[in-house]
């Protein structure tokens, strides 16, 4: 918790509690992403992504992200991945200045090796220059984590970035150049999230060459790759009875591209999911027609968590298996989750991210399990 702020990070956790403790009149969906929206803007179809301004944020609505995944090499091939995120939710949708501003934000950075996973959290308030985003040129910023844009004139507000951020045993310092187009996912860029109809505003970038210096406990490693950014807004993004979800973002070696994800509910779940051509052209998947199986789990923070899975997409003749480069990479978070690089193997190799949240630790199950 940042100690300049205390007051704003009390708010903050104060927040997080309440969406995250049980709701027994009524679900909520994860981390309370199911409640309504009462007052906020909803996504709509037909909606043109607009830039460099659907770069900044968008603040009639209640929440959005911008999330960085990075797939590394370094010199002697040992594989790395590293996570940057900002997030931004607002407590009511009039706007303010300064203390009176109902911005609430919280970065995430995460560091994945084979045998060790590090993770930080900063936290703040909105209204005081502690943490923002501007569209153009682009800037993203908590504290002294940053990713800052680099394009040329001309150029995208996305095209090169600079990212850093540290906790308390790691640092990185990347810079990353963009060898592809943005992407709109699902409709024009309007993602479904439920049959009920949910939706969200989400793009990417997932063309990034990236290069810099992870700083480990052993020293500075320098490193290449891949990256992948996402950007996502909306203000009620799932339907009340969806738990969590499994969302995978994975670079094959033909150049080809796959977002996938899973929502899960009391039955079968929500899947979506764009296949993104070598030459960045996505093509939509219908919902389901993306199968997600788990095939492995392990005890993560005392979770039992799906993390060796099987993807099925008849339509591009994909079946694959990923492995996680390490099952322990948990990240004990306010709202904790598990998030880390894996391996793709079947019809076609890569590489690639993935995100699970709201598996509960197995106390909370029993719990659960008592009350129902």
């Amino acid at each position: 918790m940042n100690a300049r702020c205390p007051a704003a990070a009390a708010a903050l956790l104060a927040l997080g509690l309440a969406l995250a403790a049980p709701a027994p009149a009524a679900a909520q969906g994860f981390a309370g992403l199911g409640t309504a929206a009462e007052g906020f803007a909803l996504p709509e179809r037909g909606r043109a992504l607009r830039f460099p301004e659907d770069h900044g944020a968008h603040w009639a609505f209640r929440i959005e992200w911008w999330y960085l995944t990075a797939v590394l090499e370094g010199p002697d091939g040992a594989p790395y991945g590293v996570q940057w995120t900002l997030f931004r939710s607002a407590l009511a949708p009039e706007e303010g200045a300064g203390w009176a501003a109902p911005q609430l934000w919280m970065g995430h950075a995460g560091l994945t090796m084979r045998d060790r996973h590090f993770h930080a959290e900063r936290l703040a308030r909105g209204g005081i220059g502690q943490a923002g985003v501007v569209a153009a040129p682009f800037a993203a910023w908590i504290d002294d984590w940053h990713m800052t844009g680099t394009a040329a004139p001309g150029e995208d507000a996305l095209a090169a970035l600079r990212l850093a951020a540290r906790g308390a045993e790691f640092a990185f310092d990347l810079r990353l150049r963009a060898e592809g187009p943005l992407v709109a996912h699902g409709d024009a860029g309007y993602s479904v999230k439920s049959a009920a109809g949910q939706a969200s505003h989400y793009y990417s970038q997932p063309f990034y060459r990236v290069e810099g210096v992870l700083h480990l406990p052993g020293g500075a490693v320098p490193v290449t790759g891949q990256g992948w950014l996402d950007r996502e807004w909306s203000s009620q993004p799932l339907a009340p009875d969806q738990t969590g979800w499994d969302w995978f973002s994975l670079h094959f070696d033909s150049g080809e591209k796959l977002m996938g994800f899973r929502l899960r509910d009391a039955g079968a779940g929500f899947t979506s999911a764009t296949w993104i051509a070598a030459d960045g052209t996505p093509e939509a998947q219908a919902p389901g027609a993306l199968r997600l199986t788990p095939l492995g789990h392990a005890e993560v923070a005392g979770r039992r968590v799906p993390v060796r899975w099987r993807l099925e997409l008849p339509a591009r003749g994909l079946d694959i298996t990923t492995e996680p480069l390490n099952p322990a990479a948990w990240m004990a978070t306010l709202f904790p989750y598990w998030e880390g690089p894996v391996i793709a193997a079947g019809t076609h190799p890569g590489r690639g991210y993935l995100e699970m949240t709201g598996y509960e630790a197995a106390t909370a199950g029993r719990a659960a399990d008592q009350r129902r």
